[in-house]
């Protein structure tokens, strides 16, 4: 009698383990999550009509995204572009500082379920960019522009720490009130970013 119901106990924290590890599974993401974006970099280039410069910013931010699903989430997303001493090849003799910026957008994140704790995604989605004055560039005032992007990255969980690196394509429709630096013309940018995910419950 003793050994079967020493059996029974073996086989009922055997079932108990073994369906632990199965809700627990691979490391992916929570029902919400939070990108910490210390460091990263948006560039835009020149104006098709060579009116407007290329230039470059620093990049930090963050964003809160909530997964319906492994596949399907909407993140909201805030960046500050930092102003970054320059040459910009556009009547400026010496090096000039940037306009820093603050973008804000709404997207939806579609990725791609591996499996395992390295997931793959693609987004896209709309805001806006606020250019902050600078007298030195004829920024009197600030500027908020229309904005669209379209990217992807890679997410790697490890429980409820992560990592995550984005890249994005930015686009900024012609408006002809736009400062002379900024340019009338539609512009485009790139802005890329190395983050720490924190994963909100499973």
């Amino acid at each position: 009698m003793t050994r079967w119901i020493s059996v029974l106990a073996i086989v009922l924290s055997v079932g108990v383990v073994d369906r632990a590890f199965a809700q627990e599974g691979p490391a992916g993401p929570g029902q919400a999550e939070i990108t910490i974006i210390p460091g990263g970099a948006v560039v835009f280039t020149q104006s098709k009509d060579a009116s407007a410069p290329s230039f470059g910013n620093y990049q930090v931010g963050g964003a809160v995204a909530y997964n319906f699903n492994r596949i399907v989430a909407l993140e909201g997303e805030v960046g500050s572009s930092v102003g970054i001493s320059q040459t910009l090849d556009f009547g400026y003799s010496n090096s000039v500082r940037t306009p820093d910026m603050l973008s804000y957008s709404g997207n939806l994140v579609v990725a791609l379920p591996t499996g395992s704790s390295v997931v793959p995604y693609a987004t896209g989605g709309v805001g806006g960019l606020s250019l902050f004055s600078r007298q030195e560039l004829g920024i009197n005032q600030t500027e908020t522009l229309f904005t669209s992007n379209a990217g992807g990255g890679v997410k790697w969980y490890a429980g409820r720490w992560g990592l995550r690196g984005d890249y994005r394509f930015i686009a900024a429709p012609s408006r002809d009130k736009n400062p002379a630096f900024f340019g009338t013309r539609a512009r485009y940018g790139h802005r890329v970013y190395g983050a720490v995910l924190v994963n909100l419950g499973r």
